[in-house]
């Protein structure tokens, strides 16, 4: 069995057609149609959009496109093992490298914990060190109003015993008497016997710590009821889209400017686009961001609310 780009040169030429009219007819670049036929499949875009050209390169010819698309196995089959087997081997590579990434900044994480922590504790223990040299402010003067507001007021008794005992200025300085009653009189009077009262303690008032409360004020933000996704791809330059709804069975289509495909689902769509600049998306009415430049392939592109 010929190879699929020769079979296809053969059934062109035979039919003397040229690989601009086929380009014009089936929409596809000339360079993907030369690299088709010379089975040159490096050039030519994902497996996925590589059989779709065969399709329509075979429909164009008027060939059976289920006969075009099993020589394209048999002819392509080892050039697009070997290259899932590095696509596969580069994402093996990519997730080790996430992963080392991750482990590091877990690692930076706790350092920084521990740093903090050991900084909030020797802060605390510089604190408590202070408090503990500084010396207590003096409450007696406090103590001894709180405890004398329940004693009597007692006048001076120096002040008393100087008052009575001092001679009037007009009157002369009498002598001195012998009589005991006299004798008596001088002798100073004894000091009243004043009880100290005990000191009551001072208040302490205990401030315990604040809380702030609920965060009053935050609202939470409630999920989205779910509904129906609805996503209309329009294409402005030709492109093989292939879809996956809800990580169900890829869809695949050939797209062609101006022609639209809708698809729904309930999660999300994963879009693989053999001409990312050549596809308009719309979720759900709502335009999406380009999925690439013109030419370029976009592979899983996931597209949700």
């Amino acid at each position: 069995m010929d190879a699929v780009g020769e079979f296809f040169r053969q059934v062109r030429e035979t039919k003397g057609l040229t690989i601009d009219e086929v380009a014009s007819k089936t929409r596809i670049r000339t360079d993907f149609i030369r690299a088709l036929e010379d089975g040159n499949f490096a050039k030519l875009p994902d497996q996925v959009f590589a059989r779709g050209f065969v399709r329509s390169y075979a429909r164009s010819l008027g060939l059976d496109e289920e006969d075009a698309i099993h020589r394209f196995i048999q002819s392509a089959g080892a050039f697009y093992e070997k290259q899932d087997e590095r696509e596969r081997l580069k994402a093996r590579q990519v997730e080790e490298e996430r992963k080392r990434q991750a482990n590091r900044k877990a690692v930076a994480v706790a350092i920084g914990i521990a740093v903090l922590t050991l900084v909030f504790l020797l802060s605390r223990e510089q604190q408590s060190a202070m408090t503990r040299r500084t010396p207590p402010e003096p409450t007696t003067t406090k103590r001894t109003v709180q405890a004398g507001k329940d004693l009597p007021e007692v006048p001076p008794l120096q002040d008393t015993v100087a008052v009575q005992d001092a001679p009037k200025a007009s009157e002369p300085v009498p002598a001195a008497k012998t009589s005991g009653s006299e004798s008596r009189a001088t002798e100073p009077a004894a000091p009243a016997p004043v009880v100290a009262a005990k000191p009551a303690p001072a208040p302490v008032s205990t401030v315990s710590p604040g809380s702030d409360g609920p965060l009053g004020g935050i609202t939470l933000g409630e999920s989205a009821a779910d509904g129906q996704l609805v996503l209309d791809l329009e294409a402005t330059e030709l492109s093989w889209v292939v879809v996956q709804i809800d990580n169900g069975s890829p869809q695949e289509a050939l797209l062609r400017p101006g022609e639209k495909g809708q698809w729904k689902g309930q999660d999300q769509f994963v879009l693989t686009l053999g001409n990312a600049g050549g596809i308009k998306a719309f979720l759900n009415g709502k335009p999406q961001k380009p999925f690439g430049p013109s030419g370029k392939v976009a592979r899983d592109v996931v597209v949700k609310r």
